[in-house]
């Protein structure tokens, strides 16, 4: 890899690599863009193949979150740790503290939380040498669990979705094919049940979709039987690139707004659900419920404050829609311009007063 050419393209700003020979921590951090505020972003960690891919695999995640965080409206910028590491086999207490002193040198540049195999007591153990860690156990004012509030931005979202595919937002009626029933998308089957939806479920879990059946008497059906099922809304809530060549023709729904990340398998098949008319509320906007609930911790937690900035995901779904309409372009781009059209306001305003800025924190 070239390294600064492939940070040059998409404009990162900083790259820490980050070894501990005591604890075996292994960690690289990827900031990509700070204007709107400190990075945010979770740490995960896997078994990469190779080094090379867990660096691919933190850049391209950093950059996601700047798109979500700015998407949300959040004052935040967009960063991304990868531990290298069997997470059931590789953690110790040390690693994590390291890693945290590492966090703490960075003066608040990156703050981080909990993602793929790590926890929320690795979070606490984070949080013993550093404040920019969210997502830590209740004692520290956690926000809890992000599963339900996370469904309810997902709720939220796909009634504006309706809105724009059927003219009301009102879901009673609707029959709504959700593909996976985990946590979150079982909170979000909850809400739909609740309003009058009739659902339709299937999952790898033969236990979670009988919960569904039983709690809200789903339908269930065959894992690759979900795509051509009659239904008004189609809601991807467990893996990514379903939206692909194979399932594309299958599709009945008229709206596909769900939990997964990466939904689409690549963006010609954006490009090609747009064509068909089928309205999709993209990804990264539409399940950002549980990074605007835990970015509420920077400010000292308050449930019913995060609540409503999670109901804002409906405005800035509009948003993308409105933005669509106006450019001509699939609801997928339009919400990158949404992100890239604010940072770049911030970006603007910011160079006016960055004198200021610096005079100011200086006598801090």
């Amino acid at each position: 890899m070239e390294l600064f050419k492939y940070m040059e393209s998409a404009d990162y700003e900083q790259i820490v690599l980050c070894q501990d020979k005591n604890s075996g921590l292994k960690a690289i951090i990827a900031i990509h863009d700070t204007t709107l505020g400190p990075a945010l972003g979770g740490t995960r960690m896997w078994t990469y193949a190779s080094e090379e891919d867990a660096l691919e695999d933190a850049l391209r995640l950093a950059k996601g979150m700047t798109y979500k965080n700015a998407a949300a409206g959040l004052n935040l910028g967009g960063g991304k740790t990868v531990i290298i590491g069997n997470p059931k086999t590789d953690k110790n207490d040390e690693m994590f503290r390291a890693f945290g002193r590492f966090i703490e040198g960075l003066n608040g540049r990156y703050i981080t939380a909990e993602d793929v195999g790590t926890t929320e007591e690795d979070m606490d153990l984070i949080h013993l040498e550093t404040n920019y860690v969210t997502g830590v156990s209740a004692e520290f004012g956690s926000s809890g669990n992000p599963s339900p509030i996370t469904a309810y931005g997902i709720y939220v979202g796909m009634k504006a979705a309706a809105k724009e595919a059927f003219g009301t937002d009102s879901l009673e009626g609707k029959v709504i094919a959700v593909q996976g029933v985990g946590n979150v998308a079982y909170t979000l089957c909850k809400h739909l049940h609740e309003e009058g939806a009739k659902l339709i479920v299937t999952d790898i879990n033969k236990e979670s979709v009988q919960r569904a059946v039983d709690d809200f008497g789903a339908k269930a059906v065959g894992i690759d039987e979900i795509y051509s099922q009659e239904a008004d809304i189609f809601a991807p809530c467990a893996l990514g690139a379903v939206i692909n060549d194979e399932t594309i023709p299958q599709l009945k729904a008229k709206v596909i707004a769900g939990s997964a990340n990466n939904q689409l398998k690549d963006p010609a098949h954006g490009d090609k659900i747009h064509e068909l008319g089928i309205v999709y509320a993209p990804d990264y906007v539409i399940n950002s419920g549980g990074v605007i609930n835990v970015a509420d911790e920077l400010d000292g937690y308050n449930r019913e404050r995060a609540i409503k900035r999670v109901e804002g995901i409906y405005g800035t779904i509009e948003k993308i829609f409105a933005i669509s309409k106006r450019d001509g372009i699939p609801t997928y781009v339009a919400a990158d311009r949404l992100a890239e059209e604010r940072i770049a306001r911030v970006a603007k305003t910011r160079s006016t007063f960055l004198q200021n800025e610096k005079s100011v924190l200086s006598k801090r």
